[in-house]
């Protein structure tokens, strides 16, 4: 979100500096001759402008999260941060002496959009100013509270199983937290760390890609956490991907390198010859499976989670894109064709059926669930296939018009085009939707955790249904204004329109956020009379 903020600007929007800023009255006379003048639009990229006149020397002594507050207050955008022209961005608890701000000068607002992260019992909120608020089980990353004061000016978050690492906009610079033999610890690689373009992750370990094409790895040493053995071919990497406990990178002249547990696709070694001009690599939770430019698939890893093709190699032809499951790989080829191959306990007789029935069907996208596979085709009729169990029956003719497939663990949940939801699957996973059948309409997107669903509403209320996370009555009054939402293996936690955060489920995992709401109060919008947190709008009760 950007916001343009005006302060020095007659004629727009005149509010008194000293009562605005909160200025003591006794202080009152600084700021006489610095009347803010506020005015507000929106544009596509990130910033606002503050421009400064009319300083004395006594209010060079003031904050700049004053005038920061000002802003963010007067136009209700939330908790932001304040930049030079050039960038670098202001201390809020420095002053404007400090930060050498003068007469003339041009500050930006930058207001980001709120972003959440999640362990599998942990989140991590990214807030607008940069900074992270965290909740849930300690050891998964629930408490920062060891590198709270590094979490500052924070571009993008990573989650592993038990821990998070953090990329810094200051410099490409890392920090992580969380269960420290799974990632959480990254003491060992620290000086390396800098100039971070991403990072991946398997379940216990990290692999960072920095500017110059080289990989720094930590964490579990199974998992990945250590690259020294292919370390010097690690260079000029471009993409890296991850199974459950291994990794493998994509370098600049299409080779690819693996490393970490070889149970999992960490040693590629019996097919390195063939995995030239790679453009793309997907993989299951112990298997890799490349796509070469010549559209043929190269695959390594376990035989039974997909990393033998053999069966299927021949039909492996112009492959446009790959999906996954744990255990199970999905090729869909240019004609919109798919073709299967993994698992037998998930796939089992019916996965080579399953690929010719899908023949013709043009293909668009695959969403997996723990043994089965939903197809949505281009016509907007969908197909699923594998187990029962796992969501894998469903009458067709009910899917018509599908616009977005989701999957827990066990079961699936279509949204149809006229806003209504269709669920099929074990019931104990949100396959059986009944219970909240008629709240389904009107519904814009769907977001699943491992055994409930969670659906918003046109009119930003939500539903859901399943297991851990499936019942949000305790926070149904809450939940309005609902943009998007994000979820941990056992809780949910949706972020608002107006940059509050919600959080329902299994309380230690993540679900319980009350630790840490006066935060992240803090950090939403505050323009105008602010009603009590939860009280806006209407609301269905909860059934």
């Amino acid at each position: 979100m950007s916001h343009q903020v005006r302060i020095g600007k007659p004629g727009v929007k005149r509010i008194d500096s000293t009562e605005a800023m909160g200025i003591p009255d006794e202080s009152r006379e600084w700021f006489v001759s610095w009347p803010p003048v506020v005015s507000f639009c929106s544009q596509l990229t990130v910033g606002g402008l503050v421009r400064v006149r009319g300083i004395h020397q006594a209010e060079l002594g003031s904050q700049v999260k004053a005038l920061k507050l000002r802003a963010e207050n007067a136009l209700g955008a939330g908790c932001g941060q304040l930049v030079t022209s050039s960038g670098v961005a202001l201390n809020g608890d420095a002053t404007l002496a400090d930060v050498r701000v003068q007469e003339g000068d041009v500050l930006h607002l930058h207001v980001r959009e709120i972003q959440i992260a999640a362990t599998g019992s942990a989140f991590a909120a990214l807030l607008g100013d940069g900074s992270v608020v965290t909740w849930g089980r300690p050891a998964s990353g629930g408490d920062s509270s060891a590198v709270q004061g590094q979490l500052q000016n924070v571009g993008q978050i990573c989650a592993a199983t038990h821990a998070f690492a953090a990329i810094l906009e200051k410099n490409g610079s890392v920090v992580t937290w969380g269960k420290g033999d799974c990632g959480g610890d990254s003491s060992a690689v620290q000086e390396q760390l800098h100039e971070v373009q991403q990072i991946q992750n398997s379940m216990g370990a990290f692999a960072a890609l920095l500017r110059n094409g080289h990989v720094v790895t930590w964490g579990d040493s199974f998992s990945g956490g250590d690259s020294g053995a292919v370390q010097h071919q690690l260079l000029d990497v471009v993409s890296i991907k991850a199974s459950g406990a291994a990794f493998a990178a994509i370098l600049g002249n299409g080779s690819a390198v693996a490393w970490g547990s070889s149970d999992h696709g960490g040693d590629n070694s019996a097919v390195q010859e063939q995995l030239q001009d790679v453009v793309d690599i997907q993989s299951t939770d112990r298997a890799f499976a490349a796509i070469l430019g010549n559209g043929r698939v190269v695959t390594w890893g376990s035989a039974d989670y997909g990393g033998n093709s053999a069966a299927v190699q021949e039909q492996l032809r112009h492959v446009q894109q790959i999906q996954a499951s744990d255990c199970v790989f999905v090729a869909i080829l240019t004609d919109g064709s798919a073709v299967a191959w993994g698992g037998f306990e998930f796939g089992g007789r019916r996965k080579v059926l399953a690929s010719m029935e899908l023949r013709q069907r043009n293909v668009q996208h695959i969403q997996a669930s723990t043994g089965a596979f939903a197809a949505m085709c281009a016509d907007g009729s969908a197909t699923a296939w594998g187990t029962t169990f796992g969501g894998g029956s469903m009458t067709q003719d009910r899917l018509k018009n599908v616009q977005q497939i989701q999957s827990s663990a066990h079961a699936f949940a279509a949204l149809c085009g006229d806003g209504s939801v269709l669920t099929w699957g074990h019931p104990s996973f949100g396959g059986d939707s009944s219970r909240v059948q008629q709240e389904l309409r009107d519904v814009q997107q769907i977001q699943a955790n491992r055994s409930a669903f969670a659906a918003i509403r046109r009119d930003g209320s939500v539903v859901t249904w399943g297991e851990h996370g499936g019942d949000s009555c305790a926070v149904q009054e809450h939940l309005q204004q609902v943009v998007r939402i994000q979820a941990s293996s056992r809780a949910f936690a949706a972020i608002r329109r107006d940059g509050r955060i919600v959080t329902w489920g299994d309380p230690s995992g993540g679900g319980d956020s009350s630790s840490v709401q006066d935060q992240l109060r803090e950090h939403a919008q505050t323009a105008g009379e602010e009603a009590p947190f939860g009280t806006e709008g209407p609301h269905e009760p909860c059934s």
